[in-house]
């Protein structure tokens, strides 16, 4: 630039282009460009491209693309498989690199763009994300929750043992209470916690528990392309956001309440941010979203999914593929199941006759060994052998007492010892 100024001061002075030339030990074209343009123009193509090596080859590369849109995506020609059948099956002469430079130009060419989006304040978007966290001292898998604001930025973090329906509920019953408000609309993507199937004409058949829940908060619920996570990107990127800074290092809590406790002071103090291009804390904009947004109910919605049984033999009741007792006066009677996130509740006719917490692996049985106390009083010689009382951590003055009472009474002995134990079912310990 610096001979490029010389040069043009030079000429408007009154030296010609030969002298100019001669002067600046430079081509007469290049000082006729140096007058012609005032600034150098850079290289200009004045012709197309040609490749006659590979033009012949296009139509057949292009038809090998096209199919690849419908085999898996780990299974599609790259561009070395491409330059390598060519060679091996249609005779090209080419090199490789111009294979790869006229796919990666055809890639960028077919790249979709996107509208940049306005958001207005009130509204809001909804996702689950997946990290490892150790809870009780055991490494598990965490699935969190994130609402986001996407006028203000504000966000609402939850987690949980598992991504079903009930925590997508609770975790917007948790959320809303974190805010104080309810918004106007949230942007979904077409989870089968939510979307019980996709209409031929667009519209969405929900679950029973989602629907319910909108007509409890009265949310416009909308929702993004199947696999277009860009639909709802500032949500997506929340996500991210939250496992990089607040899942690294390992979280590590005694207790799942402990955990949400500490996301929720998280997204507290975040609301202090300022991010980049705006004037405002995350905070100060969050006024706004509040302002346009709906007032809470007064009673909040019940996030439990609901299922009847019958009680087995057993006194067992099957829910999800586990077994959950019940007290034995109950047994071969039908029921109803409350499951909450961390809860299941069991109830016969108008009454709770059983509360467990939810067990998420798969053909368990959860036992609660004082539901078994009266039929083991009945038949006493199963004490030993009753699964119900297997780990059931007693103080040791139990084995003590069972120990004097069966040294007094022999085989009543252990009759007397239930009927003690018979007094947690109204006493505590």
């Amino acid at each position: 630039m610096e001979l490029y100024l010389r040069v043009r001061q030079a000429c408007a002075a009154g030296m010609s282009q030969r002298q100019a030339a001669k002067a600046f030990n430079i081509s007469r074209d290049t000082v006729a460009k140096m007058m012609t343009f005032s600034v150098p123009p850079g290289y200009r193509r004045t012709a197309e491209v040609r490749r006659p090596k590979l033009d012949l080859f296009i139509p057949i590369i292009e038809g090998w693309l096209e199919a690849d849109r419908s085999m898996p995506r780990k299974q599609r020609h790259t561009a070395k498989r491409v330059f390598d059948r060519l060679r091996d099956e249609c005779g090209f002469t080419g090199g490789y690199t111009i294979i790869k430079d006229y796919i990666r130009e055809r890639e960028r060419r077919s790249q979709e763009v996107f509208v940049p989006l306005a958001h207005p304040p009130g509204h809001a978007q909804a996702d689950f994300g997946e990290a490892m966290v150790r809870i009780g001292g055991v490494e598990q898998k965490a699935h969190f929750f994130v609402l986001d604001l996407p006028h203000s930025d504000a966000c609402y973090v939850r987690a949980y043992p598992a991504a079903v329906a009930e925590a997508w509920v609770d975790g917007h019953i948790h959320a809303f209470a974190f805010f104080g408000a309810v918004p106007q609309s949230i942007v979904y993507d077409n989870d089968r916690c939510l979307v019980a199937k996709i209409l031929p004409d667009g519209t969405r058949k929900r679950a029973a528990l989602f629907s319910g829940f909108l007509s409890h908060y009265l949310i416009r619920d909308r929702y993004g392309r199947p696999g277009k996570g860009n639909d709802k990107g500032n949500v997506e990127g929340l996500v991210g956001y939250c496992r990089r800074n607040f899942m690294v290092p390992l979280p590590e809590f005694a207790s799942w309440e402990a955990f949400n406790l500490w996301l929720e002071e998280q997204c507290r103090k975040r609301q202090q941010d300022v991010l980049r291009g705006e004037s405002e804390t995350i905070g100060a904009r969050l006024q706004r979203d509040l302002a346009v947004m709906r007032p809470l109910p007064i009673a909040p919605f019940d996030a439990c999914d609901q299922d009847s049984g019958r009680v087995s033999s057993q006194c067992l009741v099957r829910y999800k593929t586990n077994d959950y007792s019940v007290p034995v006066a109950y047994g071969h009677q039908d029921v109803w199941i409350r499951a909450y996130v961390h809860d299941v509740v069991i109830g016969c006719r108008g009454e709770v006759i059983a509360r467990h917490p939810r067990c998420w692996d798969r053909d368990e049985v959860v036992f609660d060994p004082i539901h078994y106390l009266p039929l083991l009083e009945q038949k006493i010689n199963a004490l030993d052998q009753a699964a119900p009382l297997q780990g059931w951590e007693l103080p040791e003055e139990f084995a003590t007492l069972r120990r004097l009472m069966e040294a007094r009474m022999n085989r009543h002995g252990r009759r007397e010892y239930v009927q003690v134990l018979r007094l947690l079912e109204t006493f505590d310990l």
